[in-house]
Order: structure tokens, then C-alpha cells, then sequence
């Protein structure tokens, strides 16, 4: 993996069970790609739905902004000079997804991000989210801001 990748990926906010990013394979101030497998051993695969188990949407949405907005925020807050500010949190501001098909669990999962707009902190993207034989699954847009969190 790129260096450039990894340091994005250490600069994420989470940690596994709530990680939805196994890897970046483009990165670009309009867009990034990159790519999650929902492991088939998740707890939420238990109750949803309890003989059909499939990926939850919100699960989705969250990959989806994981990969399409906080990793192309902080690539872009740094691209343009901006640093981080230490305890900085990204904090999704809006959503609006359109589910197509399910995920299954032990799938692995593509997103596409493209940048709406990038300014004062606020970042908005359309997303895609790809299926492992390409379909598209979800699609929307996601929108946050990158603050400060006193704790």
C-alpha cells in the first residue's frame, strides 16, 4: 500500500469493531476509492434478519463515509495546508443514501468518493458503494465538518 494511503489510514478516528476501512487504492482532491470486507462473524449479522442475514444500511451509510468523506477530508485538509487540529473529530452534518442491492455478510465492499465541495472544514461527497462482483449497492451523498472535541 502507498505510504501516502497508510498515513491517511492512521490518521482515522476509529478502531475496530467500528472501523469500516480495510485500504485505500486511489486518493486525489476529487476523489478516493477504497475497500472493507464485512466479516461473516459480526455480531449484528445475528438479528438482522435472524434467517437472512445481510448487511444493515446504517452499516453502510458509515463504510460509505468512512472511506468517501473522512479519508478524503483528511487527505484534502492536508493538501491544502490545513492541519488537523489535535482532538479533531469528524462529525457527519447529513446523509441521504438510496440502497440498491444487499451486502452479505463476508463480503468485501468498493467506495467511491467524489468531492462535491471542500470549504472551512466542511467537506460534501457523493458516494458509492460496489457489491465483490461490482453491482452497485447504495449511492448518495454525505456531508460533515472536522471540529475540535473538548473532552
Amino acid at each position: 500500500m502507498k505510504k501516502e494511503f497508510t498515513e491517511i489510514l492512521d490518521q482515522l478516528p476509529y478502531a475496530p469493531p467500528f472501523r469500516f476501512v480495510d485500504g485505500l487504492t486511489l486518493l486525489t482532491p476529487e476523489s478516493v476509492e477504497g475497500f472493507y470486507t464485512f466479516h461473516a462473524e459480526s455480531e449484528f449479522y445475528k438479528g438482522h434478519f435472524k434467517d437472512f442475514p445481510v448487511t444493515p444500511g446504517v452499516l453502510l451509510t458509515e463504510c460509505c463515509a468512512q472511506i468517501g468523506l473522512v479519508c478524503l477530508g483528511i487527505y484534502l485538509s492536508g493538501s491544502t495546508g490545513e492541519v488537523l487540529p489535535e482532538g479533531a473529530a469528524v462529525a457527519m452534518t447529513e446523509s441521504e443514501m438510496e440502497f440498491l442491492k444487499p451486502v452479505f455478510p463476508g463480503e468485501r465492499v468498493r467506495v467511491r468518493g467524489e468531492k462535491v465541495y471542500f470549504r472551512f472544514q466542511k467537506l460534501k461527497a457523493k458516494v458509492f458503494l460496489y457489491t465483490a462482483n461490482g453491482e452497485l449497492a447504495c449511492r448518495g451523498q454525505i456531508a460533515g465538518i472536522i471540529k475540535s472535541v473538548d473532552r
